[in-house]
């Protein structure tokens, strides 16, 4: 694994392959069993392990502000180290009632982009190496939009970095990734890599496992020749037939392997389905006019909402914008401010998915977990054993006397998606249920969704899911507003307003210059033939990798360096004309 700066290398794999492993020996956490690392000296390589903590009573400066002054290598004097914090801090987006703020208490996606910034300000802002581990696990979708141009683009501006960040974030891959890893026993080293973003890993994928497929059907007619050959006696000389029956051996064995990576490919995500009522009831849920305030800030006003069997309502909006709030009120967990709330009869069966995940007992095994009730559980009206049960779940026989405390974050995700299966449902509120799924279970996820028959609410930072499923959006921009979309970039559009916008008061003094803010002629004419610029930038991008990939090339030093700088401007010419597409798009709606 050669990393070269710019390099933006996506790690991805099932759960429990090592993808977090390998982050900490490039981090030099740990040591590898074989093998070593070499890097150019004084290499800054900083690393975001995926969970976030903070020494207690510190606030959000003072922990940027700590992390320059431990550095010796900064060499800065304390002012000079506040001021750069300062810097860093507001590059990450942090609004000025943040930065004085406990960095404890701060939201979950404000302690992830306060722990990348403390990471970054080790090395003075500048790292060579960036190392993210599930970066966008709490992150809202406006601090992954954050997080995918301070990859890209380098977090001050100044200098171009590697980074190397395990994620289950398909979206994030496909913008980000010049390269992509995965880490699966499907593959005859374990390790699949290919240059490009998401969409073409997924085309090298299914091409790497059709051509093993066929390697599988060779092998399996090769291997029956020689059963058939080894069944009648060998005959002939005695070195000739031991010969013979030694690669018959070795084919046996290749096939034994080869099996077992097919067939790993085929069992990669765990068996979802959820169980519906499968009621008649056209409207669900009707929701009217309804409002809601919480410690004197508006949350959202005005909100309707028709719940019908089939429907999926994508939920955005930044953290605190009333999420949260909007469920329990649907839920009957919380009383509107204003509005009504018109439920079917009898009342549908509302069934939550919670991004807190249910409370197990750290020190009851695995089995009570997954069957509360004894060695079976009841889905759809029939019982199945609970060591068929787990293993639709990905579990082992052997796991289900182990304590849930030794379990893995997607480990006890799945023990969620198990438990709530078994409950009947006509809504289904889904709060983050991608939170430490790996890509296999969450695409299984995602088909068991699109089959469910009830209604569904999805709140996920997952872009490709809400895409996938979602046939309707609600935007709230945590500024009080609430909109439906049909389209996720209009909703994206509609939530990702900067927080800093002029008052109401001040934006009546712009009006005039705002109606006049179309495009212009020259960028009508730009506008009109951008789509076709970006698919002649993407298909020189394609022959460029197509030329890396040429073993002429690959053979050939000047060649390859030349290939290397042309996939380089390629790359970075596709990002300037999606930039420029966006900011046109803006300049429309």
């Amino acid at each position: 694994m050669t990393i070269q700066e710019g390099d933006r290398i996506g790690v991805i794999g099932p759960n429990g392959t090592g993808k977090s492993t390998l982050l900490k020996i490039l981090a030099g956490q740990i040591e590898p069993d074989t093998g070593e690392i070499a890097g150019p000296k004084g290499l800054h390589a900083v690393y975001v392990p995926q969970t976030d903590t903070f020494e207690p009573d510190k606030t959000t400066r003072e922990v940027v502000v700590q992390a320059i002054t431990d550095q010796r290598a900064t060499h800065l004097e304390e002012h000079e180290a506040e001021i750069l914090a300062d810097v860093l801090i507001a590059k990450a987006g942090f609004e000025d009632k943040l930065i004085d703020t406990e960095a404890n208490s701060l939201s979950g996606g404000w302690r992830k982009r306060l722990s990348i910034v403390r990471a970054i300000a080790t090395c003075g802002g500048e790292p060579d190496l960036l190392l993210l581990d599930e970066p966008t696990n709490h992150l809202d979708l406006e601090g992954i939009q954050w997080l995918e141009e301070m990859v890209r683009r380098s977090f001050t501006g100044s200098t171009t970095y590697a980074a190397v960040f395990v994620t289950h974030d398909r979206a994030f891959l496909e913008r980000v990734a010049t390269r992509i890893i995965e880490i699966s026993i499907a593959y005859p080293k374990r390790i699949l890599s290919v240059q490009g973003n998401y969409t073409e890993f997924l085309r090298r994928k299914e091409e790497c496992l059709a051509g093993q497929a066929r390697a599988e059907q060779t092998l399996n007619n090769q291997v029956r020749k020689d059963l058939d050959w080894l069944s009648r006696g060998p005959q002939g000389r005695r070195t000739k037939a031991k010969s013979r029956i030694d690669s018959s051996m070795s084919r046996i064995d290749e096939l034994a392997r080869i099996q077992a990576r097919n067939q790993a490919a085929k069992m990669s995500g765990a068996a979802v389905d959820f169980n519906a009522s499968n009621r008649k009831t056209r409207k669900l849920l009707v929701a009217n006019n309804i409002s809601k305030t919480l410690g004197g800030k508006r949350l959202f006003a005005d909100v309707d909402i028709t719940l019908t069997p089939g429907e999926c309502l994508g939920l955005l909006g930044p953290n605190g914008s009333g999420k949260t709030s909007l469920i329990r009120i649907l839920t009957s967990q919380l009383e509107p401010d204003s509005g009504t709330i018109k439920r079917a009869e009898p009342e549908p069966v509302i069934t939550v998915f919670s991004q807190h995940r249910m409370d197990f007992d750290p020190t009851a095994p695995l089995r009570e977990a997954l069957a509360p009730g004894g060695d079976t559980v009841l889905f759809r009206n029939r019982p199945i054993h609970i060591i068929a049960w787990a293993k639709r779940f990905l579990f082992r026989e052997s796991q289900l006397d182990q304590p849930i405390s030794s379990l893995s974050g997607g480990e006890l995700a799945r023990i969620h998606i198990a438990r709530i299966m078994l409950q009947p449902a006509d809504i289904l509120i889904l709060d983050e249920p991608t939170n430490d799924l790996d890509i296999p279970t969450l695409e299984t996820l995602e088909e068991a969704l699109e089959g469910f028959p009830g209604a569904l609410i999805l709140v996920t930072h997952d872009r490709a899911m809400l895409e996938r499923l979602a046939t309707q959006y609600l935007a709230l921009d945590g500024r009080g507003h609430a909109g439906m979309h049909a389209s996720l970039s209009q909703a994206l559009r509609a939530t990702t307003t900067s927080p800093t916008s002029p008052k109401p008061a001040d934006r009546q003094i712009h009006k005039p210059k705002k109606k006049r803010n179309g495009l212009t002629y020259h960028e009508k004419r730009e506008y009109a033939t951008i789509e076709d610029a970006i698919t002649q930038a993407e298909l020189r991008v394609t022959k460029a990798q197509a030329a890396l990939e040429d073993p002429a090339v690959m053979a050939d030093h000047e060649r390859m360096t030349t290939a290397c700088h042309e996939l380089t401007e390629a790359q970075q010419a596709v990002t300037k004309l999606y930039d420029r597409w966006q900011e046109l798009e803006s300049k429309v709606s």
